[in-house]
């Protein structure tokens, strides 16, 4: 039997059931990441933990994601797509219940100790189901002519979309059944997911070649190695606000839980719907670059603008500064999706088809690397100088992800192995 994502004789209709499949396993992932991040955040916050306890309760669940995507994309590349997408959802399933056995006699230490340690393998679980996901993206859609941008953009999209749902349906799931029987009740979910993806995804979907030194994996082309210092600093402004601050801030401004989740939840749908739209907002070009670049460099600089303005708004404390700042983000949401989705898209344009996985791996790498400073940050600035620190830490990393996409590449050399030509719109 042949292997799907490389043999070139797979049918087109193979590749579509195959990234229907995929998609909807992460869409049921997804959901039950943001309901988590919501559940540990208010609970813990409600528990009268700091901005900076809070955000370090999620340091390792990043910092696990770095290495997580490294080995990820190794381990797909050489025993196939499928099975890390189970073991993932399986190590998500195993987090879960771990955090479910938290005992409220336990000290502080032991409890911030434990609750890490579950982040942690949660952390390796989202990011094992990541490299897994988006790699089978770049598989399936070189059996669809002219769809990879659009695959691309639909499935970070529609993920970002069921992670607002989830970030509602943590406060939710916390309000209505409180702590212990939410994690449950996302763990039974999961299972139901991994039962899916075991019995309909191919078993050697993405199977090839991997790398067989560290400095193989390690040595990645110009082109990826700058985009993913783009994605560092692209996501690290993101969540320098949005992981402690702005719930935070929302929350004591007098928003309860089921408010502060339903923002979160709206914000990350608003920016999915965004991210789905994004060919139809960016300008295709013939070779899949020469246009694509130019538009993440753009859209990089007018993202930078937003949260500085924010930060001196805030810090101005002008009337109305809740709405202010709900308004201000929405703004942010819409410019990131655009960049986020860009740089989703150009990701698999530089990735060689060969080691798609390992390629990707390596940027995702870099993704959760940001989302670590970020975590870190937002802790440390909001403690330190309230929400406008936060926006101001925001909008200086934006100004370094748009002077890093200045040295992107807007053509690959000849023997390099250059866009996906099936990434033609």
């Amino acid at each position: 039997m042949s292997e799907v994502g490389g043999s070139p004789g797979v049918p087109a209709g193979r590749g579509a059931r195959d990234y229907a499949i995929v998609t909807a396993a992460y869409w049921g992932f997804t959901l039950t990441d943001g309901a988590l991040r919501m559940l540990v955040l208010l609970h813990f916050y409600q528990l009268g933990y700091s901005p900076f306890t809070l955000a370090f309760l999620f340091l390792l669940y990043e910092a696990a994601g770095v290495v997580a995507n490294l080995v990820g994309g190794w381990l797909a590349t050489r025993y196939g797509i499928a099975r890390m997408l189970a073991v993932g959802l399986g190590t998500q399933i195993l987090g879960f219940l771990m955090l479910s056995a938290l005992s409220p006699d336990w000290t502080v230490a032991a409890s911030v100790a434990w609750v890490v340690g579950a982040q942690g393998l949660c952390g390796v679980a989202k990011d094992l189901t990541k490299t897994a996901s988006k790699s089978a993206i770049k598989l399936t859609a070189s059996q669809a002519s002219g769809q990879l941008f659009k695959w691309v953009a639909f499935f970070t999209g529609s993920k970002n979309a069921m992670k607002g749902i989830g970030f509602f349906l943590g406060g939710v799931l916390l309000q209505a059944l409180g702590f212990t029987h939410a994690l449950w009740a996302m763990a039974a979910l999961l299972a139901l997911v991994f039962v899916g993806v075991v019995g309909f995804v191919p078993p050697l979907m993405g199977k090839s070649k991997a790398s067989k030194s560290a400095r193989e994996l390690f040595a990645k082309s110009r082109a990826i190695n700058l985009l993913a210092a783009a994605r560092v600093a692209l996501f690290g402004a993101r969540d320098v606000w949005f992981v402690v601050g702005v719930p935070v801030f929302l929350y004591a401004s007098g928003w309860n839980f089921t408010m502060v989740g339903a923002f979160l939840a709206l914000w990350t749908i608003g920016y999915g719907v965004v991210q789905a739209a994004a060919p139809a907002i960016v300008r295709r070009s013939e070779d899949g670059l020469t246009r694509e670049v130019p538009a993440a460099r753009a859209w990089s600089a007018l993202l930078a603008a937003v949260p500085l303005v924010l930060a001196g708004l805030v810090w101005a404390q002008v009337p109305q500064l809740t709405w202010v700042v709900v308004a201000g983000l929405a703004v942010f949401g819409a410019a990131f999706a655009v960049n986020s989705s860009v740089h989703s898209y150009l990701i698999l344009a530089y990735a060689g088809s060969e080691k798609a996985a390992e390629d990707v791996g390596f940027y995702y790498a870099a993704n959760a690397l940001g989302r670590f400073f970020g975590t870190l940050l937002s802790g440390l600035l909001y403690q330190w100088g309230g929400l406008s620190w936060s926006l101001l830490g925001s909008g200086l990393m934006l100004l370094a992800c748009w002077a890093v996409t200045l040295a992107l590449p807007t053509c690959l050399p000849l023997a390099g192995p250059g866009p996906d030509p099936d990434a033609r719109a």
